[in-house]
C-alpha cells in the first residue's frame, strides 16, 4: 500500500507541476503601438524554435482590457486605468515545452533582426527578469517530484522485502521440528524450501490485491476534493480506471517478486539443510 501510495503521489505531483508549468508564459515586451502585422515576422520565427509550444500576440489595447478585467473588483485601479493616457506595451507571450530551458529565447532576443526595432527598451523580457526565479522553481519542483518518487519507491520496496524476510525467518523457527523430521526422512532441499517460497508469494499477492483495492478506492474517492484545491488528479484517475486490471497485475507481480527474493534470502540464511 505504501509503494502504491508513493507512486500515485509522485505521479499526481508531477502532473500538478506540469499543469502549473503550462500556465507560466514568457513575455517579450514591445514598443507601445506595435501592431500584430509588424510583429508577425517575429512571431513566425519564434514558432520555429524547437522549445516553443505556443506564441500569442497581445496588442496595447488588449493588454489594457486584460488589466482592467484582472482588477475589475478594485475600483481605484479601474479608475486609474480609465484615466491613464499612457498606453501599455504590446506583448508577445510564449509558452515553452521545457520552462527550465530559456537558452533559445535568450539567443533569439539578442540576435533576431526583426525584433530589434520593435522590442521595448524599457522592459526586459520576463524570462530575464524577476519572474525567472519563479519559473526555475517550478522546473526544480518537477524534477524533484520525479526523483523523490523513484527514491521513495525503492526505499519502500526494500522495507517490504525486509518485512517478508522476517516473516519467513519466524516461520522457519516455528517449524524447526517439522524441518528436522523432513531432513531425517531424506526429503529433497527443494521440497523443504518450497512451502516457504509459496508462502512468501501468497503473502505478496494478497498484499498486492489489498493495497490496490484500498489505494484505488481511497484515491478515486478523494480525487474530486483534491482537484478543487488545484491538484491535478484527472490523468491519474483516468489511467487507474482504464487500466485497473494492468495495475493489479503489476502490483501482484511486484508482490510475488518481492516475496520470492525475500524468501530465497531467508531460507538460504536460516534454513540449514
Amino acid at each position: 500500500l505504501i509503494i502504491f501510495a508513493t507512486v500515485i503521489a509522485s505521479n499526481v505531483l508531477a502532473d500538478s507541476v506540469a499543469e502549473l508549468s503550462k500556465k507560466v508564459d514568457m513575455s517579450i515586451y514591445l514598443r507601445t503601438g506595435t501592431t500584430e502585422q509588424q510583429a508577425k515576422p517575429v512571431i513566425h520565427a519564434l514558432r520555429q524554435l524547437s522549445n516553443v509550444e505556443d506564441v500569442t500576440f497581445i496588442s496595447s489595447e488588449q493588454a489594457r482590457a486584460q488589466n482592467a478585467q484582472n482588477n475589475k473588483t478594485d475600483q481605484d485601479v479601474l479608475e486609474a486605468i480609465s484615466q491613464a493616457t499612457n498606453k501599455l506595451p504590446a506583448v508577445i507571450r510564449i509558452n515553452l515545452k521545457n520552462i527550465n530551458d530559456t537558452t533559445q529565447l535568450d539567443g533569439f532576443v539578442k540576435e533576431n533582426k526583426e525584433l530589434k526595432p520593435i522590442i521595448s527598451p524599457n522592459r526586459a523580457p520576463s524570462f530575464a527578469g524577476s519572474r525567472r526565479n519563479a519559473i526555475e522553481n517550478i522546473g526544480r519542483w518537477a524534477n524533484f517530484a520525479q526523483r523523490a518518487g523513484l527514491a521513495a519507491s525503492i526505499l519502500f520496496v526494500v522495507i517490504s522485502s525486509l518485512i517478508v524476510f522476517n516473516t519467513i525467518r519466524m516461520a522457519i523457527f516455528n517449524r524447526k521440528d517439522e524441518i528436522e523430521m523432513m531432513k531425517l526422512i531424506g526429503a529433497e532441499k527443494s521440497f523443504i524450501r518450497g512451502p516457504f517460497l509459496v508462502e512468501a508469494v501468497v503473502y505478496g499477492c494478497i498484499a498486492a490485491v489489498l493495497a490496490t483495492t484500498i489505494g484505488v478506492s481511497l484515491f478515486v474517492a478523494a480525487s474530486e476534493k483534491l482537484q478543487s484545491y488545484g491538484i491535478a488528479t484527472a490523468n491519474t484517475t483516468n489511467a487507474l480506471t482504464m487500466y485497473l486490471g494492468v495495475v493489479l497485475l503489476v502490483m501482484i507481480g511486484l508482490g510475488a517478486l518481492i516475496g520470492v527474493i525475500s524468501s530465497a534470502l531467508a531460507t538460504r540464511r536460516y534454513l540449514k539443510i
